[in-house]
């Protein structure tokens, strides 16, 4: 449950959020590149008064959730093509906004082209997610959400992703701890216990695929998303006194730790402050020592990357989402315009 009173800057980090995917949506065109869709997001998000949750994230076709561009938007591994939209393709557009760590988290799928190739699987995906909102009142135990959500993807003809989840947050804590089935888990699920609480903080979003296994799988190398988060677990203080940081390091860790505090990052946002110590070192030369940096910091635990996410089978992956406040009355939709 999140101990707030006043929610207000978690409704106005719902309205950026939502105002985001309304008006970027239209920017998804066959021939725009990826990344100047996701670069248009992020300002969008600022100039509408908050800062981003984590980086916007485009996951086209088989690719299923997190993935960003790097700074020099490197394709993802094993992409046969380039990162330019293609009609036809089958977009998730996921946005999340913070306003002084108030939390709102939103996504839609999007046909590039609209020839109507995809309009089952989106519908489908957003009636799923409509219909676990719906049930969530206080005292509703979770896997009565996840078998909804599954109810309805089945009946239109589509796969739930079963080892994806909707999640808790609170101030400052994208994943709190607590997942949402998004499938129908059953009663006894171990990972899914207990029930919908009033005043919780939760993203409902419900992943369907024309996979036949409703899986998902790591894309390689580990941090094949481009998006870090620093743990929490390890002070740069101490890191330092025991020799794992040298002082550059250090400064780098307190800058990424200040910035982004635990909440998720791009790398191509981080990325240029290693050109102020050595403003005269080569494009090559600089990526040798970002990949050291994050290599050090990974395996001292201040930092954890992210692999981007793929259908196991190849198929099309469709999502929406939604942010909801539990209220005594019910659900309250704060990802709205």
């Amino acid at each position: 449950m999140v101990e707030e009173v006043d929610f207000k800057q978690w409704r106005d980090a719902g309205h950026v959020a939502r105002r985001t995917l309304e008006g970027i949506k239209g920017e998804i065109v066959a021939g725009k590149t990826w990344n100047e869709v996701i670069d248009s997001a992020e300002r969008f998000i600022r100039r509408h008064g908050g800062q981003a949750a984590f980086p916007v994230t485009i996951s086209v076709n088989d690719i299923a959730a997190h993935y960003t561009t790097n700074h020099s938007e490197d394709p993802l591994e094993g992409l046969d093509r380039e990162m330019i939209f293609q009609n036809g393709d089958l977009v998730k557009l996921d946005v999340g906004v913070h306003i002084k760590g108030a939390l709102a988290d939103n996504a839609m799928t999007i046909e590039v082209g609209n020839n109507g190739e995809h309009t089952e699987q989106i519908k489908a995906s957003m009636e799923a997610r409509d219909a676990a909102i719906e049930k969530m009142h206080p005292g509703t135990p979770w896997h009565e959400i996840g078998a909804m959500a599954e109810q309805v993807t089945k009946d239109a003809g589509f796969v739930p992703i079963s080892n994806l989840c909707g999640h808790q947050m609170k101030r400052w804590n994208l994943h709190a701890g607590l997942s949402i089935p998004m499938y129908a888990c059953g009663p006894n699920n171990p990972g899914f216990k207990g029930v919908v609480e009033e005043g919780g903080v939760y993203a409902i979003e419900p992943f369907n695929t024309t996979g036949k296994a409703g899986k998902i799988e790591n894309v390689s190398p580990k941090g094949s998303s481009n998006i870090l988060r620093v743990t929490g677990d390890v002070t740069i203080r101490k890191a330092l006194s025991k020799g794992k940081l040298k002082p550059l390091g250090a400064t780098m860790a307190r800058y990424i730790e200040e910035r982004y505090h635990t909440l998720p990052f791009a790398e191509r946002w981080a990325y240029p402050l290693l050109e102020k110590p050595f403003p005269e070192e080569s494009e090559e030369s600089l990526v040798r020592k970002w990949n050291a940096l994050i290599k050090k910091l990974t395996s001292i635990r201040f930092l954890e990357v992210y692999p981007a996410l793929r259908d196991i089978d190849g198929g099309n992956v469709g999502q929406y989402e939604h942010t909801v406040l539990v209220t005594e009355g019910g659900p309250e939709i704060l990802t709205v315009e």
